[in-house]
């Protein structure tokens, strides 16, 4: 052994020389995280096991088995440990608990687990984390005159910690107290203080901004807004349920450093580029699980001349949300049935309308895999891919190959199932009309309000009535309104007779209807949680298809979607009323999520 070999052996502890002798970590890494280590003396106090996993991507299970062999800790197998009975007992231990400390079991991956029933001071601890220098600290907080510390595996632990810690506000209550120990730590280091404060910034910053993307992940967020609102503020406003609210507001800090700060940790993205749109990605695991964001940064006006602020929103690509069965979306019977009846034949197109965040994507998924066969070839071009299909070809969109040309390109491709993520322009329908006039079905989107408007888009794009008549198959006009808590909804009590007829209802549905309204919560947001799908489909029939055929220079809206009510076709309000008297969503919501059909 050289004589730079033994130093680092006799630097590193038991744990580090196992793991260097077994292979699982290289003396440069191994080198890199004992100069951590000592930078860190007499600040954050981590065991080199821990910088290994935090700074350096070793697996924590791989490096804490080797802890807990090493150091005699017990092994606690979660899942069979963790019985409703055992869970009950933790959660009345930790309700004694202040948020602060919960907190501080958060963070150390530790939770109490029982008294021991032999010796009744001893209070047995499971963690994932069984040296974290905290521990100590967390036994005191039960009053335990002893402990002992069982190890588990941090996969199987987190869902415990997440379910029984984590509050609302868990990474901001982190984030604070990381601060406090930074500002104590480095007040007495002599660092300049123009440095001390970019450092701190720059930490803070990191963390919060991951935060945030946990814990959008983790309550169902699907859109994260940043955005600077005055020269020193950021804001960060979650979308859920398809209302934005404010989750945390950043003050003190220039929001140029802020957005460098996302813009660094995202793929795509230049983070010197202030005058122009830029469109990104960011990839995590969270929870064992990989999840996708897009990212969307454009500039805007600000208050400061000086400054170039810039607004960015990110959106939750969750695939473990994505609907695979179609019964599943929510069509009301007559609708599921067209729908059912137009995906089944071998060609003609199904159009899905809506506004941005209406569900349109989600729909044509899950059609798609209703579809989807080793027998058909099954083509996508999406601008970008928001999900991967099983069993679709998806076509990749870059500087070498546009949209426009990945369009072309389809048509040489032999398709059998085509899905165009967006007619945007004349070429794009022209395109897909093709290919649903030739034999392949075809899926695609629009941007209108209802669905007959869809017949008039088009053939204000330039697509003759003829070919528009016999080549769709169906139109959807798709929104999403708020659902009812189910554990807090209750009977409304005073109904606006007037206001329920000037929605729709009849008389004798008011009489049979028990109308319900949002309460709140913890379960919920303000009474609501999750959405349901409302839908407005227009089946070509043959009575639609000649409506259109004969409309010569101009679309007789009205006329269609008068034919198509009177063969079963619900409007938007018609679909929501349906939802109120299901007991699923509330009149209040109705009327903010549609518009009359007058």
């Amino acid at each position: 052994m050289d004589a730079a070999a033994s130093l680092l052996e006799r630097k590193i502890d038991k744990v580090g020389v196992a793991l260097l002798h077994k292979g699982i970590v290289d003396r440069e890494t191994i080198s890199k995280a004992i100069a951590t280590k000592e930078k860190e003396a007499g600040r954050k106090h981590r065991s080199l096991a821990e910088i290994l996993v935090e700074d350096y991507a070793l697996d924590h299970h791989v490096v804490f088995s080797e802890v807990a062999r090493i150091y005699a800790f017990k092994t606690l197998k979660i899942d069979e440990a963790m019985t409703e009975r055992r869970l009950s007992i933790i959660k009345q231990m930790i309700d004694t608990l202040s948020q602060e400390q919960k907190v501080m079991l958060f963070k150390a991956r530790t939770l109490p687990l029982q008294f021991d029933t032999r010796t009744p001071d001893k209070l047995v601890l499971v963690s994932a984390v069984p040296i974290h220098r905290e521990i100590p600290r967390i036994a005191s907080y039960f009053r335990a005159l002893k402990y002992e510390v069982y190890y588990a595996e941090l996969k199987a632990l987190q869902p415990h910690l997440d379910n029984l810690l984590r509050g609302d506000n868990i990474f901001l209550e982190s984030i604070k107290e990381m601060e406090a120990e930074l500002q104590e730590s480095d007040m007495d280091s002599g660092i300049d203080e123009a440095e001390l404060d970019q450092e701190i910034n720059k930490s803070m910053l990191v963390n919060l901004f991951e935060g945030s993307l946990v814990e959008a992940v983790r309550t169902g967020v699907s859109d994260i807004h940043i955005f600077p609102t005055t020269k020193m503020v950021t804001e960060f406003h979650f979308r859920v349920d398809g209302k934005l609210a404010l989750w945390n507001k950043v003050e003190g800090t220039r929001p140029e450093a802020v957005l460098a700060v996302v813009k660094d940790r995202s793929i795509n993205i230049d983070r010197f580029e202030r005058d122009a749109a830029q469109d990104g990605f960011i990839q995590r695991t969270i929870d064992n699980f990989i999840i996708r964001f897009r990212v969307s940064v454009l500039p805007i006006a600000g208050s400061e001349y000086a400054q170039k602020f810039e607004s960015i929103v990110i959106r939750v690509l969750d695939s473990r949300k994505v609907i695979k069965d179609i019964s599943k979306i929510g069509f009301q019977p007559k609708a599921f049935e067209w729908f059912q009846a137009s995906i089944s034949k071998p060609q003609g197109m199904i159009i899905l309308t809506g506004p941005t965040g209406s569900g349109k994507s989600t729909t044509l998924v899950a059609a798609l895999y209703s579809v989807i066969t080793p027998m058909v070839n099954a083509l996508t071009v999406e601008d970008p891919v928001e999900y991967v299909i099983d069993g679709a070809r998806q076509i990749k969109i870059s500087h070498k190959v546009d949209f426009e040309q990945a369009i072309r390109a389809i048509l040489r491709h032999d398709p059998d199932i085509v899905m165009v993520g967006e007619m945007r322009d004349k070429l794009t329908a022209d395109i897909a009309i093709k290919l649903a006039n030739t034999g392949h079905l075809t899926f695609s989107t629009l941007h209108t309000n209802d669905a007959p408007s869809a017949v008039t888009r088009l053939f204000k794009m330039g697509i003759e009535p003829f070919l528009i008549a016999y080549a769709i198959n169906l139109v959807v006009a798709q929104r999403l309104v708020r659902r009812l808590c189910p554990k807090c909804k209750r009977p409304s009590k005073d109904l606006d007779e007037a206001e329920l007829l000037n929605v729709g209802f009849t008389p004798e549905e008011i009489e049979n209807t028990t109308f319900y309204e949002p309460v709140g919560c913890p379960s919920c947001v303000k009474g609501y949680k999750g959405r349901a799908a409302i839908h407005e489909s227009l089946f070509f029939s043959r009575e639609i298809r000649k409506a259109v055929f004969d409309s010569g220079d101009d679309i007789d809206e009205d006329k269609i979607r008068s034919i198509a009510i009177s063969q079963g076709m619900l409007t938007l309000r018609a679909s929501a009323r349906e939802r109120v008297k299901e007991g699923v969503t509330s009149v209040a919501e109705v009327i903010s999520a549609t518009m009359s059909d007058e």
